[in-house]
């Protein structure tokens, strides 16, 4: 029986990604009825959704970010645990992206669609690995799809703070991001001592909460910089960093993957949570989809590489 890929499966409106044939979306951007989120970032979740599907990790970072207001009916799903909305069986595999991040395999009448969410291949302490799987369609995320952009080790970047023994301000994003970095510099900075924000802690207390409870870190003080300046790392969010434009007799260093984030720093720190452009490879050869449709980026390079030999789609 030959498999028919419903082109119109997902289409992506101002409320988000949605799935036609289930009647839900994916990472809406506003309140709808039923919404499956694929992991706690900003740009990914928002509040007062009637009924959401999410991980246990996701739940918590929403309920952080939302309070009572974050949904009104969750339902909470392991890694690997099918479940179905309307006609359609959903499954969450880990996407390697940040704690609870998720990619969703949906299959509808013998066809499966794999929604990549956000994803990254590399390596890390913070979150399960990315699992893929088998899929006739791949739905992946293209923010790096770039040929030329390729994520360096993360472990050697984080090793040229070594190189300074002065007070760096460290600019993260505060969920992932901050904990990755402070999992990563306490392995191979161990020297340094780790200051986080206020706006950092709570999301270091819910990765505890999910059993990552080796990390060293204080909350920030002043006094603590002011009698121990040396090997001390400043974690801010962004808005924190850009205030502190003028500030002087410290370090700047802003853990990104985009180069225009790095240009006006002390210090380049190549840090990212996404795929690069060799990573959405190895994963399009993994994956072996009869269709990859993009999103969040630009596909375009994408549909110049494959040049016919896959079919891609840009959503």
């Amino acid at each position: 029986m030959t498999k028919v890929i419903l082109q119109d499966f997902l289409v992506v409106d101002s409320k988000g990604i949605y799935c036609v044939y289930g009647d839900f979306f994916i990472d809406a951007k506003e309140a709808v009825k039923t919404a499956v989120v694929s992991h706690g970032h900003g740009d990914h979740v928002t509040s007062g959704s009637h009924r959401v599907f999410c991980t246990a990790p996701t739940k918590s970072f929403m309920e952080l970010r939302y309070k009572k207001g974050a949904a009104r009916d969750f339902r909470v799903y392991d890694y690997g645990t099918p479940f179905r909305i309307g006609e359609i069986q959903l499954t969450f595999l880990p996407a390697g992206h940040i704690l609870g991040s998720a990619s969703v395999l949906m299959e509808y009448k013998g066809v499966r669609y794999l929604y990549t969410g956000d994803y990254k291949l590399q390596l890390d302490p913070t979150c399960t690995p990315i699992s893929l799987v088998k899929a006739d369609v791949l739905i992946t995320e293209s923010t790096f799809a770039n040929p030329a952009i390729k994520h360096p080790d993360p472990s050697l970047e984080v090793s040229k703070l070594n190189t300074t023994t002065y007070p760096i301000m460290l600019g993260v994003y505060a969920l992932g991001k901050a904990q990755r970095l402070t999992a990563i510099i306490n392995k191979h900075c161990p020297q340094k001592k780790i200051l986080l924000h206020h706006a950092v802690l709570p999301f270091h207390r819910i990765y505890e909460e999910h059993g990552y409870v080796d990390w060293k870190y204080l909350p920030y003080g002043r006094k603590l910089i002011k009698d121990e300046p040396e090997n001390v790392i400043y974690m801010v969010p962004p808005l924190t960093f850009n205030s502190y434009f003028k500030a002087k007799n410290l370090i700047k260093v802003f853990a990104s993957g985009w180069k225009r984030l790095q240009s006006k720093n002390d210090m380049e720190l190549f840090i990212s949570d996404h795929v690069d452009w060799d990573d959405i490879l190895n994963t399009v050869e993994t994956v072996d989809p009869q269709e990859i449709w993009t999103l969040h980026g630009d596909g375009k390079a994408l549909v110049d590489y494959y040049n016919g030999s896959r079919t891609v789609k840009i959503l």
